[in-house]
């Protein structure tokens, strides 16, 4: 390969595995019909004038497999977090004890299992996505070097291999990573 280019493989990498952190994020929030304090961080409430994470303004539990308690530190925020809940769209219907909002996890019947494998390809298609937005983004790069006279053909074919490559190994990740969450949602 040519001394003039260099291509950051490392940086490639590196925003191909942001998108799978992502994605991996975004599957924790799908219910699965177990309990799991995961489901509740995309959830935001305002508190103190800013939009904070449930688990900054209380203390999030699984005592038992279908119920997750949060433990509300502030008792004036109490209401504005059972609010966030209800519109986050996890479909639960959270209950008051005081400064404990206990939140429990109902049964998923088999059309909301075949809604969530549904919204887990979505997740998994924009990581796709984002995965080949980088792919391009390399591609370009090579493209350019090659138009400015820093590398031969014969260079750019290997270096356009070797992102494809890469490429190729992540929305490999990704499919093994949607499977198995679908396999989960539909487990019954």
């Amino acid at each position: 390969m040519s001394d003039d280019f260099e291509l950051d493989t490392d940086d490639l990498k590196r925003r191909m595995e942001g998108a799978m952190a992502s994605l991996r994020t975004e599957f924790a929030s799908l219910r699965t019909g177990r309990a799991s304090a995961s489901m509740l961080e995309p959830v935001m409430v305002e508190a103190y004038g800013q939009m904070t994470p449930i688990n900054q303004v209380g203390t999030v539990n699984v005592p038992e497999p279908r119920m997750v308690t949060i433990n509300v530190w502030d008792k004036g925020l109490v209401g504005k977090v059972e609010k966030a809940i209800r519109e986050s769209g996890l479909g639960i219907n959270p209950q008051l004890n005081g400064t404990i909002i206990m939140l429990p996890i109902p049964e998923l019947n088999e059309e909301r299992r075949r809604e969530l494998t549904k919204v887990a390809g979505q997740y998994a298609e924009s990581a796709r996505v984002s995965v080949r937005n980088v792919r391009r983004d390399g591609m370009d790069q090579i493209k350019k070097a090659k138009n400015d006279g820093h590398m031969s053909e014969d260079d750019q074919k290997l270096w356009e291999s070797e992102v494809q490559d890469l490429t190729d190994k992540y929305i490999k990740k990704i499919d093994t990573a949607l499977e198995t969450k679908q396999e989960e949602i539909m487990q019954v």
